[in-house]
C-alpha cells in the first residue's frame, strides 16, 4: 500500500509539474497581446523580446513583421551613437521589407519601408539620400492606394515634398552629376499633404508642427507660428512626439 500510495503522490506531482510548464508555454498570440502591452507604453526593448519569440513560432505574420519593425525604429530613436542607430534602422528595414512582401494589399504594411528610410535618411550619405528618396515615394503612394484615409502616409508624402522643395538649383545640378536626378516639386505639394493629413487625424501634432515648418519655408509667418505653437500644445502621445517638438521649437525660434 505504501508503495502504491508513493506511485500516486510521485504521479500527481509530475502531473502539477508538467501542467504548470505546459501552461507557460505561451501561444504566439499570447505573446503578440503582451508585447502589445509594452508597445502601447513604448518600451521597445520588452515589447521586441516578445514579439521575437513569437516570430520563432509564426515567421510568416504579417502582423508580426510590421509591429517587429516598428520597435527596431523606436530602439533608433531611444540610442544615441550613430553605429547603433545605423544597426537598428537596418533591423528595421528588414522586417519593414518583409511585412511590405507579406502584405502587398495592406496600407500599414506598404508604408512601413518609407517611415523607414526616412528615420534612416539622416544617417546615411548623399547618395543613400537620393536613393531612398523615391523608394520612399513609391511605398508612400502604394499605402495611399490603398487607403486614401491612411494620415500617415500622407505626412510621410508631405514630408518628402517639403525635404525636395528645399533643394536649390546648385545641389540638384551636382546629385544629377554624381547620383542621378531628383524629382522637383513645391512646397505648395507639402501643405496639401499635411492638410490632408490633419482633416483625417487632427489628433497628431506631428501633422501640425510639419505644416508650420513648410510654411516658415514659404515665408508665411503668421501660418507657420500659428501650425507649429497648436502642435507644440498638444499633448505628447507618440514616440517621435518630443524629437518633433524639438524641430518645432527650433524653426519657432527663427522666425520674425
Amino acid at each position: 500500500m505504501r508503495s502504491l500510495t508513493a506511485v500516486k503522490v510521485l504521479w500527481l506531482s509530475l502531473t502539477l509539474v508538467l501542467g504548470s510548464s505546459l501552461g507557460l508555454a505561451e501561444s504566439a498570440g499570447d505573446l503578440m497581446a503582451k508585447g502589445d502591452v509594452f508597445d502601447a507604453k513604448y518600451e521597445a526593448k520588452d515589447a521586441l523580446k516578445l514579439y521575437l519569440e513569437a516570430e520563432k513560432m509564426q515567421p510568416n505574420s504579417l502582423s508580426l513583421s510590421i509591429r517587429i519593425a516598428r520597435q527596431y525604429r523606436h530602439l533608433m530613436t531611444d540610442t544615441k551613437p550613430l553605429e547603433s542607430k545605423l544597426i537598428y534602422g537596418q533591423y528595421a528595414l528588414v522586417y519593414a521589407q518583409r511585412a511590405a512582401s507579406l502584405g502587398p494589399q495592406d496600407s500599414e504594411a506598404q508604408l512601413s519601408p518609407a517611415i523607414t528610410y526616412g528615420k534612416l535618411s539622416p544617417l546615411v550619405g548623399a547618395k543613400e539620400r537620393v536613393a531612398f528618396s523615391s523608394l520612399i515615394k513609391d511605398s508612400a503612394d502604394k499605402a495611399l492606394k490603398l487607403n486614401p484615409q491612411n494620415d500617415l502616409a500622407w505626412h510621410v508624402l508631405g514630408r518628402w515634398h517639403q525635404s525636395l522643395a528645399e533643394i536649390g538649383g546648385v545641389k540638384r545640378t551636382m546629385s544629377k552629376l554624381l547620383y542621378g536626378s531628383l524629382p522637383v516639386t513645391t512646397n505648395e505639394e507639402s501643405v496639401k499633404c499635411f492638410e490632408k493629413a490633419i482633416a483625417i487625424n487632427p489628433n497628431r501634432l506631428r501633422h501640425y508642427i510639419e505644416l508650420g515648418v513648410t510654411y516658415a519655408h514659404m515665408d508665411r509667418i503668421a501660418e507657420a507660428k500659428q501650425n507649429i505653437e497648436k502642435g507644440l500644445a498638444m499633448p505628447n502621445s507618440e514616440k517621435d512626439d518630443a524629437e518633433l517638438k524639438v524641430r518645432g521649437r527650433e524653426v519657432l525660434s527663427k522666425l520674425k
